[in-house]
């Protein structure tokens, strides 16, 4: 029987060299991948202007969609057809604009963000208004485009030099769509799941569950003693490539890497003001990331916000969790002088239908509605303390100032340095764009510039 195994593309690699690799643990092999896969994006071509106000995105997905007229967008006068039992408004600090009640934190904090209450696109499929929000596309094309955390990889990996892969997010991806798109596995992003509130923040492939340090290390001991080829193999351009990212992986799983993810380095009190909630520990963990340089970073609510029933006891619960933990996350970058560099922006896929749905069955629930919703966008070159465009007295069509996905995205980019009109690169050839063109059908009522 033969001793070897040959590869695709030629390299012959030895049994004892399978094995040795195989021994980095599932763990270890994983994150090998992953970081091997950041140099390889290092390798892409990136076109970016000389001057970027955004270094990282902090990106909170309100999956499920978010009710706007309950949230930052009220019509107190619309009656309780529309507000049902969220009557109550407050204003912020800013004169002239009003949040819903539950948002008191917030309520406090409407200098650093700006609010745009005419986003549009009217789909009102999950799936496919995830896909539209977080590519810019229409859903049904023929090429599956890379949602915008993944360009960020793409473009952003050059000059990228963490121990955290470029896309993160926390703490499961939604799986709504495929975010590398056409782009590959290389660009899908790093998901930590876990839990950051629980007393062990264990996140998958840095931290094993029920394995200590000690025992860590001395894997890591055993898989040097074990490597009997040194230098001769590691001469080959590939296995030293493997090499390579096997060490930045045990750097990230025992050395500082991981001190990134170990929540209790930061002080009690801090921990307090975020929320001991989910959330609240999320947002914590992704300030902790954009500090290292983590360019994209994505907070999928935990629990979403798909209210069809059970609106308002789901919205009693979750929105103050959000009001806390998004605002303490402002309010902590700005003290960490991080805002002026770090783009947060806030929705979901769409809203939740204005007129409350008394019906059986959702009794008191809303439904999906993409005509018009709300986006809060903060720091990154985003000015706070404005109100872009308007919705109608009811909170159901635009009344000024449209917002298509593509103008927000669009925003997003400009000020992140990525020209949104570069070139993707299809493994095909295709061509593909980061945004599309309006010869291409695409609706734009122009980027954001009057709050950029």
């Amino acid at each position: 029987m033969s001793q070897n195994h040959t590869p695709d593309n030629g390299t012959r690699i030895t049994r004892r060299e399978a094995m040795r690799r195989g021994l980095c643990g599932a763990a270890g092999l994983m994150l090998a991948e992953r970081l091997g896969s950041h140099a390889l994006a290092a390798a892409e071509p990136a076109k970016a202007p000389a001057k970027t106000k955004a270094k990282s995105v902090i990106q909170i997905f309100l999956w499920g969609g978010m009710s706007h007229n309950d949230t930052w967008d009220p019509k107190p006068d619309s009656g309780r057809d529309y507000m049902g039992e969220f009557m109550q408004v407050i204003p912020t600090n800013v004169p002239g604009i009003q949040l819903g009640a539950l948002f008191p934190e917030l309520a406090k904090q409407a200098d650093k963000y700006s609010l745009i209450r005419s986003m549009t696109h009217r789909n009102n499929g999950h799936e496919t208004a995830a896909y539209l929000m977080q590519t810019g596309h229409a859903p049904g094309e023929r090429l599956a485009y890379p949602s915008i955390g993944a360009v960020f990889a793409l473009f952003k990996s050059p000059g990228y030099k963490g121990m955290i892969p470029p896309y993160v997010v926390l703490t499961r991806a939604q799986g709504r769509f495929s975010e590398e798109g056409f782009l590959g596995p290389k660009f899908k992003p790093f998901a930590t799941g876990s839990d950051p509130n629980a007393p062990r923040f264990e996140v998958e492939g840095v931290i094993a569950r029920s394995i200590s340090d000690d025992r860590q290390k001395a894997r890591r001991e055993l898989l040097g003693k074990m490597n009997t080829m040194g230098n001769e193999m590691e001469a080959n351009p590939q296995v030293a490539a493997a090499e390579n990212a096997k060490k930045q992986a045990y750097e990230l799983i025992l050395g500082a890497g991981r001190d990134i993810f170990d929540l209790s380095k930061e002080k009690p009190e801090l921990r307090d003001r975020y929320g001991r909630h989910t959330f609240g520990q999320d947002c914590l963990a992704a300030r902790r990331m954009v500090e290292t340089g983590v360019p994209y970073v994505v907070i999928n609510y935990p629990g979403g916000w798909d209210t069809h029933s059970n609106h308002f006891t789901t919205m009693r619960r979750q929105c103050p969790q959000l009001d806390q933990g998004l605002a303490m996350l402002l309010q902590d970058l700005q003290d960490h002088r991080l805002l002026e560099s770090t783009l947060v922006w806030c929705c979901g896929e769409f809203g939740r239908g204005p007129k409350v749905d008394y019906q059986p069955p959702w009794n008191g629930g809303r439904n999906h509605y993409g005509n018009v919703f709300s986006v809060l966008v903060a720091g990154g070159g985003f000015k706070g303390g404005h109100v872009v465009g308007s919705s109608d007295a009811k909170a159901e069509e635009v009344k000024e100032r449209p917002v298509y996905p593509v103008d927000l995205l669009g925003s997003i980019y400009q000020l992140a340095g990525i020209d949104s009109s570069a070139r993707l690169p299809h493994p095909m050839g295709f061509e593909a764009h980061v945004l599309p063109a309006a010869s291409e059908g695409a609706k734009s009522a122009g980027i954001l510039t009057e709050i950029m």
